[in-house]
């Protein structure tokens, strides 16, 4: 019975109407990545969910109010070197009228194309050729250097290359492409620009007199944010130079090495976590002698996911643009001579590790808790800042956003849980009084990231309907230091599975959830964490269903080849070493302990995924088989790790809210359909009685 309030109705948590539609979520799905500057002009690539959930580039001109899209469809700007990509574009700036010349690596193929869009017929042309072994060539971080006297010049960039069908079957090495096509058909004039020494490479970055070279690099079993190597080289001269002389400038098995870049003078600038948290140092290239720039408990710089992400960049006048912040990632100007540090005004809290710097103006992509992610130029002489593209336009009254709510929960032990509380929120509608509302707890992927504080529509889809969203950046997460980062070192499943039911478990004591109605989700490592929260004791009788995306489930299997390359050791950190523990892997994986897993669940899988292949997934399903637990299996043809397509979105999305509906007992004309095998009721009867708080 609707009870009238006056202002707004009471109405049951879950049956609210709402104007965020699986449709709009779609739309909205993904952001502006990889923005840099060529010249004057500005360019980035930009999600397509419609168009098959391509990467479109963007181009800029001065001058111009809305961006043009330079490359139609199918032509899908990303990288897939790591699987997880990298930076897939380069741009220079020519002068006499021939306009910009850019390289970028097509998704379909991961060949390396030249394209001059200013030029009559423009066309992409390769560069690179294909190769039959295993995944083929790739490509990322590209950097183009002019030839000599007129030369055609070349491509500097990390070259990954297949060995064999496996995934570890694989080198990577920094590598020269010339950019006159010579090798678009022939491997061998590609250049190595030196030796394949270590397993993981960024793109060489030359210094201002062109002398010399820094990257950085890694081994397995380390990830790049447990330890990485400033490699510095001398540039030999020459018609073709190469690397010599290659040595270690900075970092090592304990620090973590995110971003180096040269100043203008020559000396090195670097992102490095030798202090417990990624701060800035300036290092003297001959001794490694460093100096923090800005010494304090914050990160200025993030896990190192993608190859090219930047999160500082020099300004002509000696200051830096920086992304700091503590759980938060903002836009300041570091005087590195003062140490002070300003930050950008507005209202964006978030910056993307993607920063273009023409003069004194900074542009990045930059999204807040009420605004999606755009492209900002900040003025550092006049500290102003404008929106140049991709301006936020509310695609609902923002009173049906959610307005979040920063807490800090306590789990074992009285650590500290981070976390963020996105209330059910509606203009017109309030739930019953004397009642709490339903309550999803969100697992993001990972585990070494962190939830961005931004607007999500997919996030307003559950609260605009009554449904309360809270994310947990459990132990392990990024942006809260390094030891809070190794809580999960050796602990994936034990401390992640434990945070979130703090939190839960906090929601529900002080009311603010309904402890039978509570339910975890989660993408990747989220998926983890969501499959062992539900088998787990230490969250027993707490979830009453779960979401499952594109998971690992089976630790035994999960690992050299039945994952990609770069994340084949992660578990050696994450679970520890597998020849000292190999019972620790068979007993955290969800598939072993199907006997406890007693309520419903949706699992949500792509099925070119290579990363967390079908295959866990289906383990999962063989051993939930003839138990009656109730649950749904969706597939995606064409998807990978991750939805990219405007119909897979929100196909999942309404998938997932007709779980809770089903689950939680709501009831509302509209609910979309989902089958379930089993009995609900009867999952419910086995997960037992209300939980204590």
């Amino acid at each position: 019975m609707t009870e009238d309030t006056g202002l707004r109705r009471r109405e049951p948590y879950g049956t609210w109407p709402s104007p965020v539609g699986a449709a709009l979520v779609a739309a909205h799905d993904g952001r502006p990545e990889y923005l840099g500057a060529v010249g004057e002009e500005l360019w980035w690539t930009a999600p397509r969910p419609a168009e098959g959930g391509r990467r479109a580039l963007l181009r800029l001109r001065p001058g111009e109010a809305e961006p043009s899209c330079v490359l139609p469809a199918p032509w899908n700007v990303r990288s897939r070197v790591i699987e997880y990509g990298g930076l897939p574009w380069a741009g220079l700036a020519r002068t006499g009228g021939a306009g910009p010349l850019i390289v970028f690596v097509h998704f379909a193929d991961q060949r390396l194309y030249a394209l001059e869009p200013d030029a009559p017929g423009a066309a992409p042309r390769p560069l690179t050729p294909l190769s039959p072994v295993g995944g083929g060539l790739r490509w990322c971080d590209p950097l183009i250097r002019p030839g000599r006297d007129g030369g055609p010049g070349e491509v500097w960039c990390v070259l990954e290359e297949f060995t064999g069908a496996l995934p570890s079957e694989v080198r990577r090495v920094p590598a020269a492409v010339p950019l006159d096509g010579s090798a678009a058909e022939d491997r061998g004039a590609v250049r190595e620009l030196t030796a394949a020494t270590h397993r993981f490479v960024t793109g060489p970055k030359p210094s201002p007199d062109g002398t010399r070279a820094v990257w950085l690099a890694w081994d397995h079993p380390g990830m790049p944010w447990e330890g990485t190597e400033l490699r510095l080289a001398e540039i030999a001269a020459g018609p073709a130079p190469v690397l010599t002389g290659a040595r270690t400038v900075a970092g090592g098995p304990g620090e973590s090495v995110a971003q180096a870049e040269w100043a203008a003078d020559g000396g090195l600038l670097a992102a490095t976590d030798r202090t417990g948290w990624w701060n800035l140092h300036r290092l003297d290239p001959d001794t490694g002698e460093a100096v923090n720039l800005c010494p304090r408990q914050e990160e200025f710089a993030d896990a190192l996911w993608r190859v090219g992400h930047r999160w500082f960049a020099p300004l002509g006048n000696g200051t830096l643009a920086v992304v700091h912040g503590r759980g938060a990632a903002r836009l300041g100007i570091l005087d590195p001579v003062r140490g002070e540090l300003a930050d950008a005004p507005g209202p964006w809290g978030e910056w993307s590790p993607a920063l273009a710097v023409q003069g004194s103006r900074v542009t990045g992509i930059a999204a807040g808790a009420l605004r999606h992610h755009e492209i900002v130029q900040l003025d550092a002489a006049t500290g102003r800042c404008r929106v140049l593209a991709a301006h936020h336009r509310d695609a609902v009254d923002p009173a049906y956003y959610p307005r979040p709510v920063a807490r800090v929960c306590h789990g074992p032990g009285g650590r500290e849980v981070h976390a963020r509380l996105y209330p059910p929120t509606h203009p017109e509608y309030a739930g019953p009084e004397g009642e709490a509302p339903p309550y999803v707890l969100w697992a993001h992927g990972g585990p070494t990231s962190r939830a961005p504080l931004v607007l999500d529509l997919e996030i307003a889809y559950f609260t605009s309907r009554g449904i309360g969203v809270a994310e947990v950046d459990y132990g392990g997460s990024t942006g809260f230091g390094r030891a809070y980062r190794e809580r999960l070192h050796g602990q994936w499943g034990v401390v992640d599975v434990e945070d979130c039911a703090a939190v839960a478990a906090a929601l529900a004591a002080e009311g603010l959830a309904d402890p039978r109605r509570l339910a975890i989700r989660g993408g990747s490592a989220g998926g983890w964490t969501t499959a062992a929260s539900l088998v787990s004791p230490a969250a027993e009788g707490l979830y009453a269903c779960g979401v499952i995306s594109y998971p690992v489930l089976d630790l035994v299997g999960w690992g050299v080849d039945e994952t990609h390359d770069f994340e084949s050791h992660y578990l050696e950190s994450l679970i520890g070493p597998r020849r000292e523990v190999p019972e620790r892997y068979a007993e955290r994986s969800p598939v072993r302990h199907a006997e406890r897993l007693a309520v419903p669940f949706l699992l949500l899988q792509g099925l070119d995924d290579v990363i967390c292949p079908p295959a866990q997934a289906e383990r999962l399903l063989a051993a939930v088989a003839g138990r009656g637990v109730p649950h749904a299996y969706l597939t995606f043809a064409g998807e990978g790790h991750g939805f990219r397509r405007a119909e897979t979105i929100e196909r999942a999305v309404e998938a997932e809210l007709a779980l809770y509906l089903t689950v939680f007992g709501i009831h509302r004309p509209d609910a979309p359909p989902l089958e379930l095998t089993g009995d609900v009721s009867g999952a419910a009867r086995r997960r037992g009685p209300e939980p204590v708080p």
